[in-house]
């Protein structure tokens, strides 16, 4: 599953816990125990990552941060696989329209797996998509 590392530090100032996605500028949180603070950011990382996915931006890569205060937060398995899907797609450099027709389904039904909304593809659809892309299909 994608993770994206959230650096979670507590503020004496606030009484809380910030929480910052360095590879998604503005995706900010907070929660007054560490508990709340990485709940809210598995919601803040869903949020961010649907947005930018309907105004069709590009999707930062995660990067590999790690060390003090830094958690790996993994978003909604709808959403992590509808992101992870769309960016093995693009490494492949396929159209929408060229997987669909690889996996022998329509063109829609392909376009909802990648909908972090509405991907929630069938295991039939599943064991296809890792055939056609040649790795295997990362879920929760």
């Amino acid at each position: 599953m994608i993770t994206y590392p959230a650096r979670i530090t507590y503020s004496k100032k606030d009484k809380a816990f910030d929480v910052e996605f360095p590879d998604l500028k503005g995706c900010l949180t907070y929660g007054e125990t560490l508990e709340k603070a990485l709940a809210y950011a598995k919601d803040a990382l869903n949020g961010y990552l649907e947005s930018i996915d309907l105004r069709a931006l590009d999707i930062p890569t995660p990067s590999r941060l790690s060390g003090k205060n830094i958690y790996q937060i993994a978003p909604d398995t709808s959403v992590g696989f509808a992101i992870w899907l769309k960016m093995a797609r693009k490494k492949k450099h396929l159209t929408q329209k060229q997987i669909a027709g690889m996996l022998q389904i329509p063109y829609q039904n392909y376009q909802n797996f990648e909908n972090p909304r509405k991907a929630n593809p069938t295991l039939k659809n599943l064991v296809k998509i890792q055939n056609v892309l040649q790795q295997k299909v990362l879920v929760g």
